[in-house]
């Protein structure tokens, strides 16, 4: 699968809340999340721009593996595996004896909602501020998923600049 995502630094959530209300977006899902990024012991994910995640979300955990972005026209599009992992206090142990280096921490108040295929997220990120994020999950890399989010952004009102870094990359700019 391939996740195809907007990411777009906003001053007023609330606000887009209310839009996203209005349009039948569906179930609001409110959640504090903790991302826990580790890098290869021999391979360097900044430079391959690879991800491995560790994401603790309530009384979940999910272990994420992304691929390099590809070029795209105003999207970031990349390679995403997910699994759901039962302890992730185990994984992160298993990752550090496997030689994997814990690397950085991303910690969000994030707020989702669905409309059509796409999920919405309205995310305060700690030490960055307000953003949102549109996300399609696709099985290839096409347009179709591009023009989708350009839709959703122009329903809701959204502008302003796609930012194509992940919150770990403008944390560390």
């Amino acid at each position: 699968m391939f996740e195809v995502e907007t990411k777009i630094r906003v001053p007023d959530l609330p606000e887009i809340r209310s839009r996203l209300i209005r349009v039948g977006a569906r179930s609001s899902i409110v959640s504090d999340q903790q991302d826990v990024y580790y890098n290869h012991p021999v391979r360097d994910f900044g430079r391959t721009d690879e991800a491995l995640r560790v994401r603790y979300e309530g009384d979940r955990c999910t272990l994420t593996y992304k691929g390099p972005k590809l070029a795209t026209k105003g999207t970031k599009t990349r390679e995403e595996f997910n699994l759901a992992v039962e302890s992730g206090e185990n994984l992160e142990e298993i990752l550090t004896r496997l030689g994997f280096v814990r690397s950085a921490e991303v910690r969000k108040h994030r707020e989702e909602f669905a409309i059509g295929t796409a999920s919405v997220a309205l995310d305060e990120v700690d030490g960055l501020g307000s953003f949102v994020e549109i996300e399609v999950m696709a099985h290839d890399a096409d347009e179709e998923a591009e023009k989708e989010i350009e839709q959703i952004k122009g329903e809701l009102g959204i502008e302003g600049p796609h930012i194509p870094q992940s919150y770990l990359e403008l944390l560390r700019e």
